[in-house]
This record gives C-alpha cells, sequence and structure tokens, in this order.
C-alpha cells in the first residue's frame, strides 16, 4: 500500500512548483554574486535533489497502480459476492466493467443492485474511486505532463543567440545593482544591450520581466559568437577574479578588437586580468572609497577637488567658517573676483542651481567649476586655516572604507576605523575594534575632533541608523555615507548626511566613462554632470533663447569647441555646430534632455573597439 500522506504531499509541491513557474519573481536582480566553484556544487546538489524527487514520485505511481489494481479486484469480487445473495450471476469481465464504469461515475444503469445491500456497496465504490481518481489523475498529469511541457517550454522561452542585425550593443555576464545601473544608462542613452545567464529558468524569469537575455555558458565561446561579440561595443565581465579571466581571454580570441571591462576584487588579480585580454580593469571597492573620500570636506572653506571633467575641474567648498556666509552670490561676484563658475550649492543634501539671489548659510557648500590657478585663488582668498581637520573617523573597515583612508594618507591626513571584526584589522593602520553605536568607541577613534565621518558599510540600516547618531553627537561635522538601494538615499539625507553615494551609481558610472570616453561625472547619487553633443535644435541660439533650464531642469556648464573648454558661457552667445555641452542634472532632468533631445547623446566611439556611432 502506498503512503496517502506522502501522495498529497507530492502532489501539493508539484502545484506550488507550477505556481512559481506561472508567477514569475524579480529576487534574482538583487543577489549577491557567487564564485563558479560554488555555482557548480549547487548544481550537483540541486541535480541530486531531483533525481531522489523523480524516484520518489514513481515510487509513488507504482504505488498508486497497485493499489487501484487492488481495489479493482476487491470491488469486483464484492460485486459477486452480493450479486449471488440476489440470486444473480454475472462473468468476471462484467464485474470489472460494473467497478470500472460506478468507480469513474459514469454508471451506465445496465446493472443495478435491488438489495440495500447491494446499494450501499455501490455507493462505497463510487465515492472510493472518485476520491481515488481525484488523486491519481492530477498528479501523474502535472508530474509527467505538465510539468515537463512547462520546463521545456521554458527551457526555450529565452533565445540562445541575438538577431544578426544587432550592432553596437553592449554584452554583459552578471546581473546586480552595477550591472542594472549600466542598463538603466544603456537605455537612456538608445544603447542595446544583452545578459548573458547561464541558468535556463532564470534566463526565463528575466525575460518575462523584460530584459534583454541570451541563454549560455560563460565558458563557452559558443556562446560570445551567438552574442555578436565581435559586433559588440563593450563586454562587461562582472563575475568572480577566476570567472572574468575566463571570459576576457574567452572573448579576446574571438573579437580582437571589442572593448573589455573587467572587474577585480583582489588588487593581485588587475595584472592578471589585464594580461587576459581586459582593456580596463575596474575595482569597485577602490572606486567608491576614493569617491567618498573625495567628498569629505572639512569646515575650512577649501576646494576640494572631486573630479576632472571636459578640460574642467570639479571641486566642492564649505562655506562654514568663511566670510562667505550670510552672502548672496549677486555681493560675492566669485567669476570676476576668482575667475571659478559656480555650478550650484548644496545644503544639507538638496541641490539648487546657483542664481544670484542665493543665499550662503553655514550648512552650505558650493560646487565648484574651474582650473586649478582659478581653485587656488578662491581658497587663498576664502580659505581659513586655523581649524584643524586633519582627521577623518571612517565606520566600516571594508574594501571601501580601507581605500578612503589610503586616499585621506595620500594626502596627508590622519584616519582612524572602526570595525567590528578584529581579523579584518590590517598593520600600520589605526583601528579602533568595536561597535560605532557604542559612544565610547566613537570616541576612541577620535570623533570629537574629526573633520569629518565616512559611514561606509552595506546595510544601509545600519548607515541610516550611524548617520542619524552621529549626527546628534557632532552636528557641526560633514558626514558622507554610503547607500546599497536607491530608495535610501533620501532617507539618509534625511538622517543628516552631507552627501550620499551609492555602489552602484558611483561602479556604473565608472564603467560608462570606459565606454563613452569620460561622458559622466557622479557629483553625488542621483547628481550628474554629463557632456552631449549640442541638439541641433539649438544651434545658432544662444542659451537664454533655448531655455534649456526651464525646459528640461538642466543647467550647462561648459560649452565645448575646437579652442577648448568655456566655462560659465555667456548665455547670449550663439551656440556653435558640432560644438558640445557639458550639463548637469539629476537623474530625472537627465531623462528629460534625452526625452527633449533623443539624438543629442549619440556620439561616435573612437579606440579601443569597432570604431562606429553607438547609440
Amino acid at each position: 500500500m502506498w503512503d496517502h500522506l506522502g501522495v498529497l504531499k507530492s502532489l501539493g509541491m508539484s502545484m506550488s512548483q507550477v505556481a512559481q513557474r506561472l508567477r514569475p519573481t524579480s529576487s534574482e536582480v538583487g543577489e549577491h554574486r557567487t564564485s563558479s566553484a560554488l555555482t557548480r556544487r549547487t548544481d550537483r546538489v540541486q541535480l541530486r535533489v531531483l533525481r531522489l524527487e523523480r524516484r520518489r514520485q514513481v515510487r509513488s505511481i507504482i504505488g498508486l497502480v497497485v493499489a487501484f489494481t487492488t481495489m479493482v479486484a476487491v470491488f469486483s469480487t464484492l460485486f459477486h459476492v452480493l450479486m449471488e445473495r440476489e440470486e444473480r450471476s454475472y462473468s468476471w469481465a462484467t464485474s470489472v466493467y460494473w467497478t470500472l464504469t460506478t468507480m469513474t461515475t459514469l454508471g451506465f444503469g445496465d446493472i443495478t443492485f435491488t438489495s440495500d445491500a447491494g446499494r450501499m456497496f455501490s455507493v462505497v465504490v463510487l465515492l472510493a474511486g472518485s476520491t481515488f481518481l481525484l488523486v491519481m489523475l492530477p498528479f501523474i498529469f502535472i508530474q509527467f505532463v505538465f510539468m515537463p511541457w512547462m520546463a521545456e517550454r521554458d527551457r526555450r522561452k529565452a533565445p540562445r543567440q541575438i538577431p544578426a542585425s544587432t550592432r553596437g550593443h553592449l554584452v554583459l555576464t552578471e546581473l546586480g545593482p552595477v550591472e542594472a545601473a549600466v542598463i538603466e544608462r544603456a537605455g537612456q542613452a538608445g544603447v542595446p544591450y544583452v545578459l548573458l545567464v547561464e541558468d535556463p529558468e532564470r534566463a526565463a524569469r528575466l525575460h518575462d520581466e523584460g530584459m534583454r537575455v541570451m541563454v549560455g555558458d560563460l565558458d563557452d565561446p559558443t556562446t560570445y559568437i551567438n552574442a555578436r561579440v565581435g559586433e559588440a561595443a563593450m563586454v562587461v565581465a562582472s563575475r568572480n577574479d577566476r570567472t572574468n579571466t575566463n571570459i576576457a581571454f574567452t572573448v579576446r580570441e574571438i573579437a580582437p578588437d571589442v572593448l573589455i571591462i573587467a572587474t577585480a576584487n583582489d588588487p593581485a588579480a588587475v595584472d592578471i586580468l589585464e594580461i587576459a585580454g581586459s582593456d580596463h580593469v575596474v575595482q569597485l571597492g577602490e572606486i567608491l572609497g576614493n569617491a567618498m573620500a573625495a567628498r569629505t570636506l572639512g569646515p575650512d572653506g577649501r576646494s576640494h577637488v572631486i573630479g576632472e571633467f571636459a578640460g574642467l575641474m570639479i571641486a566642492e567648498a564649505a562655506v562654514a567658517g568663511t566670510t562667505l556666509v550670510g552672502r548672496t552670490l549677486a555681493d560675492v561676484q566669485l567669476r570676476a573676483e576668482v575667475g571659478v563658475g559656480i555650478i550650484g550649492v548644496w545644503d544639507r543634501g538638496r541641490f539648487t542651481v546657483a542664481t544670484g539671489d542665493t543665499v550662503l548659510a553655514q550648512s552650505t557648500v558650493l560646487l565648484l567649476a574651474g582650473t586649478r590657478p582659478q581653485l587656488d585663488a578662491y581658497d587663498a582668498a576664502y580659505s581659513s586655516q586655523s581649524l584643524d581637520v586633519h582627521h577623518m573617523v571612517i565606520i566600516g573597515g571594508g574594501r571601501v572604507g580601507r581605500a578612503a583612508g589610503e586616499a585621506f594618507a595620500a594626502e596627508g591626513l590622519s584616519y582612524t576605523i572602526v570595525e567590528r571584526m578584529a581579523e579584518r584589522e590590517h598593520v600600520g593602520v589605526s583601528y579602533v575594534i568595536g561597535d560605532a553605536a557604542d559612544r565610547k568607541v566613537l570616541e576612541a577613534a577620535g570623533i570629537d575632533r574629526a573633520g569629518a565621518i565616512l559611514i561606509t558599510t552595506h546595510d544601509d540600516d545600519v548607515n541610516v541608523y550611524l548617520t542619524r547618531y552621529c549626527r546628534g553627537l557632532r552636528p557641526d561635522v560633514r558626514i558622507v555615507s554610503r547607500a546599497k538601494l536607491d530608495r535610501n538615499v533620501s532617507t539618509l539625507y534625511r538622517a543628516g548626511a552631507d552627501a550620499v553615494l551609492s555602489y552602484a551609481g558611483s561602479c556604473s558610472a565608472a564603467i560608462w566613462n570606459h565606454f563613452r570616453g569620460e561622458e559622466t561625472l557622479l557629483v553625488a547619487q542621483g547628481l550628474n554632470l554629463f557632456r552631449t553633443r549640442i541638439p541641433k535644435e539649438l544651434v545658432g541660439k544662444s542659451l537664454a533663447e533655448s531655455h534649456l533650464y526651464r525646459r528640461t531642469r538642466c543647467n550647462v556648464v561648459a560649452v565645448v569647441d575646437d579652442q577648448g573648454t568655456h566655462g560659465n558661457p555667456d548665455a547670449h552667445q550663439p551656440l556653435p555646430a558640432g560644438g558640445e555641452l557639458v550639463v548637469i542634472g539629476t537623474e530625472e532632468a537627465e531623462a528629460s534632455f534625452c526625452e527633449a533631445f533623443p539624438n543629442a547623446r549619440s556620439r561616435v566611439r573612437s579606440g579601443g573597439g569597432v570604431g562606429q556611432t553607438v547609440r
């Protein structure tokens, strides 16, 4: 006999699997990368579980068949016994016929009992047969017909190759927060992409969610041939170091000219990835750490360069402690006095475009654009050398925190890292081991004399908590915090952060810059400097006539032409044909610009690849 509970459990599991296939999820978008060895081990375990489950299902089917045969035999025998009591006689074939028609509720009525005992027996046979068949038939259909059909449908849903007309596209090998941000940037710029996925089921789910996916093994050259890497604009290898090495080596053999960007977790892997064929190797933790360090300002009034863009240095300068407090930009006349241009102002995480009526407060941070001599002139005029801001506190001793510390050391600043795990402590670096939520730990790290605090943990809840706590302890200190998810950026600003950078935003911008020729500079999360061709609709018009800010909420920082980069352009000067604009705006404003001028962001990429126009 079979175990009824086991059969019902198997049926329930089958129905659950069907429901999961019919209702795909998107949890894969945010899942962490795993090593190839771990992936193969997981696949073997899953295969073993599937085989065991299949064997159990076969045993259940055999048990069901035996049980059904036994029931038919018993009911046919009892049919003969009861008919003999009614002094009627039928053949064994007739008894089997009656049993089956009654169990299946057909009941033609050609053979019936006249006694009460016979009629009650008919009811028992009917109920037993219908109940049994309601279990057996769905189980057999789902397990041996429907589920294999669904699996084959899912396996064939996602394509195994992309259309032959595809060219100038991005080839991605992983889907995480960084890659999702790259895909978003590609969508804004009109650049096609394809995501390579090894698991057909995951590829089918992503395909249902609207992702452009292709199924293929990352260590198989055929995968990259089917992905048309020879006509691709860029391949992004963003898995673990060993897998990235294999990807770079395989792609380089197939497409000698394609641009390959690889990520590296271990600094020792950089040389290996370059030898394997990568054009650029980016260390994402170091990128975010350096970006956070660049935005860490003490209240000394000096300008701090956060990046170079289109021939201009982009810098931030705190107003606190300077003679600028309480004055308007019209009164200050920075452009006439020292030559720097003011892009905009920050105030507790809120960015506004600079106008003459903007009043500078203690919490204001200026966003400046200029040359090195112009920034030096600004520092000579407004910096305060009396304040001691040479010590920094870094909360979190991971790759991001260590990279920020190295950037501080290169500038001659002291720093202390607060870390809970003692095994992360490195020789030659000042550490305080303990919980950053403990005031004594922060005091031991020097929070009372710190010019700035960096919060670099990978948990947004922890970052919000510590940002609020540190802001309460030091209302005047500059706090730069890290965000893992974009939805928590505004929360971190409300908690008291002066600047927030996300892993996805910073690292995707670094990858995108390699692709589009230093096209984007992330000023802060959600605020970008980008360069674009002057739209043909604006050629010959002045900035005042174009009403660009009113139309797109983007502000022009500079105009680039054959003679160079012109910061703070004259609003009444006609825009030249063939030139470029350096523009600042939020992500929403950039999207509005792309919508208003859809052809402006198309640029001809030269070098390191196919030398074609990419959209």
